[in-house]
């Protein structure tokens, strides 16, 4: 009987999709966040942290609702043929939903830790600011960024509760690792279960490694050029 690796195939493809779109939303909200202040703010950013203190469940089904063939978005996609419920496009949204505040929470604090006196140079000399997030505001907080990065990529890979609830266990569709190996307990296949923490172990030490590998690249090169 061979063994059916689409599980790892469906859950990188979220977990990629997921990373990326959480990286630039995730990075452009908290550094919106660190420059705007006001009497909403302490609301908003409760908001943009609940789906982490939220059960993964709870998040799903606020999801469900949301893009179900009776929500409001999945009846607008209905007219134009389209179903995201039962998808691997669904996975990836419950993944976007749920990880995002690890993104968001984590930038957000690399970001308050620059020296505003260096932002404000770099405005006193015209630069526009669009140009200071992507070419000092980043870079700084990189280190901050890059472990913001794999953690969303752990958080991602990891889903099972909201993915469950808005993509559900379709084999070859939308069955990732967690659920194939949730699902391969039920079924008391201890060893197709022992495979896919193997595997899924494998690709998240290996994602750490490189994102702190990086990460320790570009610190040791700031502060060489800082000693130059």
């Amino acid at each position: 009987m061979s063994f059916d690796l689409s599980p790892a195939w469906i859950s990188v493809k979220v977990t990629l999709v997921a990373t990326v779109v959480n990286f630039f939303l995730g990075i452009a909200i908290a550094w919106g966040m660190t420059k705007h202040r006001g009497k909403w703010q302490g609301l908003l950013d409760g908001v943009l942290t609940l789906p982490l203190v939220l059960p993964p469940t709870v998040a799903g089904f606020a999801l469900l609702m949301l893009i179900g063939i009776h929500g409001p978005v999945g009846r607008l996609l209905g007219l134009f043929g389209v179903k995201i419920i039962f998808t691997w496009y669904a996975a990836a949204l419950a993944s976007i939903l749920v990880a995002f505040p690890l993104m968001y929470r984590t930038a957000r604090g690399a970001f308050e830790q620059i020296d505003p006196n260096i932002l404000n140079a770099a405005r006193t000399l015209g630069v526009s600011e669009r140009r200071i997030f992507w070419r000092v505001a980043v870079p700084l907080a990189w280190p901050g960024i890059a472990a913001a990065t794999a953690l969303c990529f752990a958080r991602s890979l990891g889903e099972f509760g909201a993915t469950m609830m808005v993509a559900g266990n379709i084999p070859g569709r939308t069955q990732s690792i967690p659920l194939a190996i949730y699902f391969a307990v039920q079924n008391d296949d201890t060893r197709t279960a022992l495979i896919w923490v193997g595997i899924i172990f494998v690709i998240s030490l290996a994602v750490l490694f490189f994102m702190n590998a990086r990460s320790t690249d570009k610190t040791k090169k700031r502060l060489g050029a800082g000693r130059s």
